[in-house]
């Protein structure tokens, strides 16, 4: 299995102290980065995301008018290694880009409720956020030195100047081309929504949201962060709020709340809200990780919700398929599977997955596309939210399950899918009728051997008196199936 399994991640919070010095707006964790020690080599984190800035409402006809609000959060990027860290301007490659994304806790599950495309960094100042810092020159160098810190503004990184597709980078080694060319923009996009991470409202509006929870995260892509190993630990998210206000010109305001937790993806918020979300990490051989967290609990009308979160961290071959082992025995219903829009007149489609439930098997797939550019995969920096109900109470956490990978293999990354682990519902045992003692479906010799040992006492009780006597004798052979 060309798989690596990483440890289930305790229940996070946001008491913890800051693992920098100076580092007053930010919670380190453990989780899927380093420990908080020195990296070889450089080793860029989102120290911070101080800010975010609003840009309004668009209404996209093509999506059957919905209305979509726009935002973006700042992002001050920190060197934790012990070497520099280049940032040079596009056309150059040898700078990192931000990622930004909007998730949601609701009715006990977490879905990624937006996305934007990417920020190209192309110059870094030397400031002290995360500690003492180095500085690799005056003003604002091509490079950000050891310890330091480099703040962009929500307002830099909502710039559509420098905002570019993901389709061009292989986010597992931080590649990609300085002249990639971003795609047009659909006819009637609204312009003012374009590139930045993009909500539709009714997924924020409060009155549609009770009790629901929101992150913000931000992330570096960078290729020497990727060649020293260092990528693990490129995610941080924010906590905010939602406002009741709403304007056409800014959205609902959103206002951040608690610290940035450092090096840890959002994901993890899941798991930081209910200590029942089982969280871990696979490392695809030769390529990058995903991300996997799964909850199951009790429905009001006594069935199971089962979820699955599958967040692709850095993986540039994509997820092709989810699949989840269902006992034939079980009943199935209300099947969902939630992903956020690709947006922008960006490559990727937003055909729905399919799912069968065949074979003992509850299966998502990634419809067919005409090329991997424009499949609705499980593309990196996202997360699909699989769901349904089932009749059944779960296994434990550790049932296996399977992710299938999107991309071809290649000598250096074989696998075509990987097994992760979660919760799975368990078989569905018919109620024992009236006079079957033992539950083996008939009711014979066996259940009157167990109905006369029990005489006298409540265990053999048929007719729901307390007591094994006469009445309850009546009963069995009145059903009796031999």
């Amino acid at each position: 299995m060309n798989v690596k399994i990483g440890t289930i991640i305790g229940t996070l919070g946001l008491g913890g102290l800051a693992v920098f010095i100076g580092q007053m707006d930010a919670t380190a964790l453990p989780g899927g980065g380093n420990d908080g020690g020195v990296a070889a080599g450089p080793d860029v984190i989102v120290g911070g995301l101080p800010n975010i800035s609003a840009y309004g409402q668009g209404i996209w006809p093509a999506t059957g008018g919905t209305t979509y609000v726009a935002y973006a959060v700042g992002t001050t990027s920190c060197n934790i290694g012990n070497q520099q860290l280049l940032w040079n301007p596009n056309p150059q490659v040898t700078h990192p880009v931000m990622p930004q994304g909007i998730y949601r806790v609701k009715n006990g599950v977490m879905q990624q409720v937006g996305q934007s495309w990417v920020k190209h960094g192309f110059c870094a100042l030397q400031e002290t956020l995360c500690g003492a810092c180095t500085p690799a020159g005056s003003g604002c160098p091509t490079v950000l030195g050891v310890g330091c810190s480099d703040p962009y503004s929500s307002s830099l990184n909502g710039s559509q100047s420098d905002l570019k597709s993901r389709w061009g980078i292989n986010a597992a080694t931080g590649v990609y081309s300085g002249t990639y060319a971003n795609p047009a923009a659909p006819t009637g996009y609204p312009t003012n929504i374009r590139c930045r991470i993009t909500v539709p409202k009714n997924d924020l509006d409060p009155t549609l949201n009770t009790g629901a929870k929101y992150v913000i995260e931000g992330m570096y892509i960078q290729p020497q962060d990727a060649a020293s190993g260092n990528s693990a630990n490129n995610g941080s998210y924010r906590t905010f709020t939602v406002g009741s206000t709403y304007s056409t010109t800014s959205g609902y305001p959103l206002t951040l709340t608690g610290a940035t937790v450092q090096m840890i993806p959002a994901i993890y918020y899941w798991q930081n809200q209910f200590s029942d979300v089982a969280t871990r990490d696979y490392d695809v051989a030769g390529d990058g990780r995903f991300i996997v967290a799964s909850r199951a609990f009790l429905n009001a009308n006594g069935t199971y919700h089962y979820a699955y979160a599958v967040a692709n961290f850095n993986s540039d071959r994509n997820g092709s398929y989810f699949s989840v082992p269902v006992p034939a025995s079980v009943t199935v219903t209300n099947i969902t599977a939630v992903s956020p829009f690709n947006h922008s007149g960006d490559t990727a489609a937003n055909t729905p997955w399919t799912s069968t439930n065949t074979g003992g098997v509850l299966t998502w797939s990634c419809p067919a596309a005409a090329s991997e550019s424009v499949a609705h995969s499980i593309r990196w920096g996202t997360m699909h939210t699989f769901e349904f109900d089932a009749n059944t109470a779960p296994t434990s956490a550790s049932s296996i399950l399977t992710l299938g990978i999107y991309k071809a293999a290649t000598s250096t990354s074989p696998a075509t899918s990987i097994s992760v682990l979660g919760y799975m519902p368990t078989a569905y045992t018919p109620p024992c009728v009236t006079g079957d003692l033992n539950c083996d479906g008939s009711i014979n010799g066996a259940d009157l051997a167990s109905l006369l040992a029990c005489w006298g006492t409540a265990c053999g009780d048929t007719n729901g008196d307390g007591f094994t006597d006469g009445p309850d004798l009546a009963v069995l052979l009145a059903a009796w199936t031999g």
